[in-house]
């Protein structure tokens, strides 16, 4: 809200004593993907074949001629075992056969080093969204390093070779290895693997895979994804691999698009790319701020006017509502999931005057009056409602998220605040509530961090209270938090804050429809 903003002095008309919410200045949970660890050879650059063709010329050189049925023995397997399954097979010496082996491999990784077709462009998905990735292969540290050097070694922020577990692929030392150093759980990060070797290795450490078959082919199974290659692939997809059937909503007034913070972009994309967020509701936009956020985060975006606008992850096929709407009102968007779910995800911003806390607060207004004055912010918010029936297909959930700028009846025992009444009546539940019953222990104040005292320099406690909102119709909610990062100083000694809003943030993690 663009003003400022508590409960009124007449005890009847006080909210309940309120302990602060513990998590309301915290970052949320952990996203659910920690990291994401690739194999090298067949799966990031296509040295399978280069690989094939060095053991098929020394293999041809001690009289052994490659066939299919030799997969098993070659592919995603390290040097010295394939080089002692040859020399098993044809007499040769075992150390001369691995030493020729590595030399004819480097010589074509050398020369012939090609990515695979969407490995780079997932990998730069990755870092915009700020998930560590990690390398890791059967073959030699010598090898690693050439194709680090040709891939960009920044990319990765650790990388585990044949030379640094006691055991490799197919073992599961490699990716345990890998975790270990990255410090996140197995189970939290996806594999990426192109031959049942390295699937084989990943899954007894305990990871999801998602496999891409190079020469051959894989076989699906629980908790294992096979694609035919990795374009197309985004992070989305890989989240979902581990947190399947859930969708993470956020809302955030940006505050005049951020703009009273010092580097409020970077902060907006750092905080949005922390929270594992996969659409997000968007207020106070100034214009451009979806687009650039979505730009820079490699997501979909849809604004409405120059104050409202949806940003997601998943591709966006619809557009809902009046496109041209002005500052206050609400847009929509339609939403398809991995999968084919669909999700009608909606973005609103109320009418900030009169404010209801104030004139309890600071007026002395009974609750009969506070209700009155809400009739034009009813009116918007039933407009909107109406537009949300009209596009609303019964398949589809809906959710509606927001800055009201009145509080919720659901807080105010004495206030029947008509708005969110409203949108409850209309079948719309308040996710945080559902996750946090009690508002006298889980207050989750959004207004406002950083307004302590009223801006009009009286020195009166600014009110503090839940305005911004998360809403949802046919889905479970599995968690809502409010987020605020740092410690904001207070207005007007804002400039340096970590957190660049007004407003606290809502996130809701919601489990999809067959997923509860």
């Amino acid at each position: 809200m663009p003003l400022t903003r508590t409960p009124h002095p007449n005890p009847s008309l006080d909210p309940p004593p309120r302990k602060e919410n513990p998590v309301t200045h915290r970052t949320t949970a952990r996203p659910p993907l920690q990291a994401v660890l690739f194999d090298m050879d067949g799966t990031l650059v296509d040295t399978e074949r280069l690989w094939w063709e060095a053991v098929e010329q020394v293999a041809d050189g001690f009289g052994h001629v490659l066939t299919g049925a030799d997969q098993p023995q070659v592919l995603g397997r390290p040097v010295e075992y394939t080089a002692a399954w040859l020399a098993g097979i044809t007499g040769g010496p075992g150390e001369g056969i691995a030493a020729e082996l590595h030399r004819r491999f480097a010589d074509r990784v050398r020369t012939g080093i090609v990515p695979r077709p969407g490995a780079t462009e997932l990998l730069d998905a990755l870092a915009r969204e700020g998930v560590p990735t990690a390398l890791v292969t059967a073959s030699p540290r010598a090898v690693a390093d050439t194709v680090l050097e040709a891939l960009g070694a920044e990319r990765f922020a650790v990388s585990v070779t044949a030379d640094d577990t006691e055991r490799t692929k197919p073992a599961p030392d490699p990716y345990l290895a890998a975790c270990r150093a990255l410090g996140v759980e197995p189970a939290a990060c996806v594999a990426v693997e192109d031959t049942q070797t390295g699937v084989t290795s990943a899954e007894s450490a305990g990871c999801a895979v998602l496999a891409v078959p190079s020469l051959a082919p894989i076989a699906p199974a629980a908790g294992r994804t096979v694609l035919g290659s990795l374009e197309g692939v985004s992070p989305a997809r890989l989240r979902a691999m581990v947190a399947p059937g859930e969708l993470r909503v956020m809302t955030w007034n940006l505050w005049f698009g951020g703009t009273k913070v010092d580097g409020y972009r970077e902060k907006q994309i750092e905080i949005i790319a922390g929270t594992g967020a996969d659409v997000i509701g968007l207020q106070e936009t100034y214009g451009s701020a979806a687009r650039e956020l979505a730009d820079a985060l490699g997501w979909h975006h849809h604004q409405a006017g120059d104050n409202l606008g949806v940003i997601s992850r998943h591709p966006i096929t619809a557009r809902l509502g009046d496109p041209d709407v002005g500052f206050y009102g609400g847009t929509g968007v339609r939403l398809e999931l991995d999968g084919g779910q669909r999700v009608d995800v909606w973005s609103v911003h109320l009418d900030c005057a009169p404010y209801g806390p104030y004139e309890a607060r600071f007026d002395g207004l009974p609750a009969a009056a506070l209700i009155a004055h809400e009739s034009g912010r009813l009116a918007r918010m039933g407009e909107i409602l109406r537009r949300i029936a009209d596009s609303a297909e019964e398949s589809v959930p809906v959710v509606l998220t927001g800055d009201f700028n009145v509080p919720s009846h659901l807080d105010w025992p004495d206030v029947a605040w008509p708005v969110t009444r409203a949108a409850e009546e209309a079948g719309l539940r308040d996710s945080y509530r559902a996750a946090h019953p009690d508002p006298v222990r889980d207050p989750g104040h959004t207004w406002s961090p950083v307004h302590a005292e009223h801006e009009d320099g009286s020195g009166r406690q600014e009110p503090q209270d839940r305005i911004d909102f998360v809403l949802h119709r046919g889905l479970t909610v599995l968690d809502s938090r409010t987020l605020v990062s740092g410690t904001p100083r207070a207005w007007p000694e804002v400039a340096g804050n970590d957190w660049p809003s007004d407003h606290a943030a809502v996130v809701t993690v919601f489990a999809l429809p067959g997923h509860e």
